[in-house]
């Protein structure tokens, strides 16, 4: 491969089909993203028409291959990401036989709990990393299974949402590690299906594809594909990755020690791992990484950025979000004593509790708007830090750096608390395509352009900013930080009821 061969990264993200295209030096030569829209028929549900991906993916594929300048014969591999979790059924045929229920999906709570009484929780996250959660696979399989057993009956093939893609891509069925390890099928120390948990849900193995490490060829582009989308026929596809573990590739968070932090309207906190280790109460999300013989630690916040967001469209809707943190910074760490609990949508990490709710805690005549802008930033490092602390407990060794990315990092303040929270250094790294970016240089080690995936994000990603943090004002937040740790347990009752009382 030469550097004016292109590689294709291809993101299936809920609100958008997406086409990157890079060059054999890591730059981004053109984007192209094709709306999709979401569809929600009843309470809790979450519902799209595969078929309408593969529509956004071709479009966008034309659209970045004539914004290049090139044609599909500049290609020389395509990754794959996407949305992680989401259930495709297909027939026989290879035919889809009704809308995928997505990761955001909550109708499967009783599915979960019966998850737990066929294989007892402390076995199920001992094989598979994860506690039941209703964003998982297994537990749709087990919903259709048992309210839709005419739809059932017919399913043949069970594939993640940008596996459906590489199945139109190439004609074959097949998934990549990462994704599988996101099923609660998967036996994550293993890396591959378990029959252990496939016998105890009564889910037939013959329906799951074959599974690849991010980076191996998964099949090639067939000449349907390539009329449809004007790639060439013969085009290898790789693994590829789940978005989160693609979006650590793309930032570097590829090795132990480099932690991948993403501010955006959610926050994760992604940590490489070299063994299969799990977090014993499953606190933590345990997956196979998009590199191969690497795993990692997951923890998700649900309101961070979205946290800022919600508190500046309500309260301050005119107030550029500039303006709102230049203020917050003439207040002092602390807030002089105001903390905000940033539970707005629930929580998941540390506490998988979905009536958490947020507060503001310790307000006072003395406080004003700069306060609860600072405190909003605060509680959400502190939230963060929550999944930093599980990860450490649970056996990760030391935290070199931590790689910050997402709509949160541009905030010069929010970036100096978060280090001064986490007393960790925080850098910006010159990607900015996230997940896609990950998918595409996964593609070019299949490729054979870089000899493995820590050569290939050393070639492309650089540092381009750092915050250290302040000795005094860490050794304040350490001071803080129980405080906002007392607030859940002593509130989360309080929770559950005012929910009961008003039927929230």
């Amino acid at each position: 491969m030469t550097d004016q061969m292109l590689l294709l990264g291809i993101d299936v993200s809920t609100t958008g089909a997406k086409a990157l295209l890079i060059d054999g030096q890591g730059r981004v030569v053109s984007s192209a993203t094709t709306p999709l829209t979401l569809s929600t028929p009843r309470p809790l549900w979450s519902e799209q028409d595969p078929r309408d991906w593969w529509d956004g993916i071709s479009q966008s594929i034309r659209r970045a291959l004539d914004e290049a300048g090139v044609d599909g014969s500049a290609v020389a591999a395509i990754g794959l990401t996407g949305q992680m979790h989401g259930l495709v059924l297909l027939d026989e045929h290879g035919e889809v036989l009704r809308p995928a229920i997505l990761w955001n999906d909550q109708r499967t709570g009783p599915q979960c709990d019966e998850i737990r009484r066929r294989l007892g929780k402390d076995r199920l996250i001992q094989i598979t990393g994860n506690d039941a959660l209703t964003g998982f696979t297994a537990p749709k399989i087990l919903w259709v299974q048992q309210n839709e057993p005419e739809i059932y009956a017919k399913a043949r093939h069970i594939l993640l949402p940008k596996d459906y893609i590489r199945y139109r891509l190439t004609g074959e069925y097949a998934m990549d590690r990462a994704g599988g390890a996101g099923t609660l099928l998967f036996d994550l120390a293993k890396r591959t299906w378990s029959e252990e948990v496939l016998k105890a849900l009564d889910i037939p193995a013959e329906w799951l594809p074959p599974t690849f490490e991010g980076p191996e060829i998964t099949g090639h582009v067939s000449a349907e594909a390539a009329a449809a989308t004007g790639l060439r026929e013969g085009t290898p596809v790789v693994g590829g990755g789940g978005d989160q573990a693609a979006q650590a590739v793309g930032v570097g968070a590829v090795q132990p020690g480099i932690i991948a932090l993403t501010l955006g309207t959610s926050g994760v906190v992604f940590a490489t791992t070299e063994a299969p280790l799990v977090e014993p109460e499953g606190r933590l999300h345990a997956f196979c990484h998009a590199v191969p013989d690497r795993w990692h630690f997951m923890g998700v916040m649900l309101s961070a950025a979205g946290s800022l967001q919600w508190y500046r469209d309500t309260l301050a809707p005119e107030v550029a979000f500039d303006d709102l943190t230049a203020e917050a910074e003439d207040v002092p760490p602390g807030s002089e004593g105001l903390l905000f609990l940033p539970y707005l949508t629930g929580e998941r990490t540390p506490y998988p509790d979905p009536l958490a709710r947020g507060a503001w805690v310790g307000l006072t005549v003395r406080h004003r708007r700069a306060h609860m802008t600072r405190a909003v930033l605060e509680g959400v490092a502190f939230g963060i830090r929550d999944s930093f602390t599980l990860i450490r407990e649970a056996g990760l060794g030391a935290i070199e750096q931590v790689r910050i990315s997402g709509g949160g990092a541009k905030s010069p303040l929010w970036r100096q608390i978060m280090a001064d929270v986490l007393n960790v250094e925080l850098v910006t790294v010159n990607t900015t395509e996230g997940a896609a970016f990950g998918a595409a240089l996964l593609a070019g080690v299949g490729a054979g352009l870089f000899e493995d995936v820590p050569a290939a994000c050393e070639a492309t990603i650089q540092i381009t900013g750092q915050t250290t943090p302040s000795a005094e004002t860490a050794a304040l937040y350490e001071k803080v930080y129980p405080r906002y740790r007392a607030l859940y347990p002593a509130l989360a009752g309080e929770f559950r009821a005012i929910a009961e009382t008003v039927g929230a």
